[in-house]
């Protein structure tokens, strides 16, 4: 491990210990030229999925960039930095744990809105609103209306029932 001060290749571990919900192992280290201490984080090295967007580019799933939005949606929530990260944890866990090196954009957003489903109504809308590119307020309330139904009446089976997006909406008025 290359010192980041000296770049020295030589150091001792002070501590291991487990981090990102054992997903990862923390490791504090000393160079022995400098005695600068620095962390280390070792990793699973998962192998890449390719996510398929609107547009119908493809890029690499870039765990920061859905994390990102979920902390935005979760502003002035109260709910802790440590619990988003579970949750885009959670997320990248799903997805691979699929047989498919594959996704879209879309079933990225519909995993993210089911787990903050459960965890902020608020921050569910907000990012319902970004990720289904919401136009006006109509699309806001049936939303809301979508999200109080299945609070009153959960769906018994573990089928995630999401109001349709904007093309799934279009493709079924034109059928």
């Amino acid at each position: 491990m290359q010192c980041p001060l000296c770049q020295h290749t030589e150091s001792r571990v002070l501590e291991s210990r487990s981090a990102e919900s054992e997903q990862s192992v923390r490791r504090r280290r000393e160079c022995l030229n400098c005695k600068h201490r620095f962390t280390t984080y070792e990793r699973i090295e998962f192998a890449p999925i390719t996510v398929m967007k609107r547009d119908g580019s493809r890029e690499l799933f870039d765990r920061s960039k859905l994390l990102r939005g979920i902390v935005r949606a979760c502003e002035k929530t109260g709910i802790p930095n440590s619990r988003l990260e579970t949750l885009v944890d959670e997320i990248e866990t799903k997805l691979q744990q699929r047989i498919s090196r594959e996704t879209t954009s879309r079933e990225i957003g519909e995993l993210a809105l089911h787990y903050l489903k459960e965890e902020n109504e608020v921050a569910y809308v907000r990012f319902a609103s970004v990720y289904r590119q919401f136009q006006g307020i109509k699309d806001f309330i049936e939303t809301l209306n979508h999200l109080q139904t299945q609070m009153e009446h959960p769906p018994r089976d573990e089928n995630w029932d999401y109001p349709p997006s904007h093309e799934a909406s279009e493709v079924m008025a034109s059928s």
